[in-house]
């Protein structure tokens, strides 16, 4: 469930037991677009109708859809994290960018694919 994406946003899912449906939240943004469904195939054209909903309305109002991600990100590590970093970085001939996204990419992959 954790991989479901439709137009370039991403959906964080539960299951919550005591309602008996899938809960989910677009991840990634400010705007809190929510949806439910009792199975699979309706929570996700719940999914897909809350995006697609957004979109519209956003659009309705004059306001710009809120993008899930800027590809800018601002990390403060240790010293001895960023020292390790920017050793790895350089033995595999990389900027510390190109090896940090890497690393980024190789971890989130491994998370979203469960």
């Amino acid at each position: 469930m954790s991989g479901m994406a439709y137009r370039g946003y991403h959906a964080r899912v539960e299951f919550s037991a005591e309602d008996g449906v899938f809960a989910g939240r677009i991840a990634g943004i400010q705007d809190v677009i929510t949806f439910e469904g009792e199975s699979v195939p309706e929570l996700r054209a719940a999914f897909e109708e809350a995006v697609d909903d957004y979109i519209s309305t956003c659009s309705e109002i004059g306001k710009d859809p809120q993008k899930p991600y800027s590809g800018k990100v601002m990390l403060r590590l240790s010293p001895e994290v960023h020292a390790r970093a920017a050793i790895a970085a350089e033995l595999q001939g990389m900027s510390m960018n190109q090896w940090a996204e890497a690393a980024l990419n190789d971890a989130s992959l491994k998370t979203i694919s469960r």
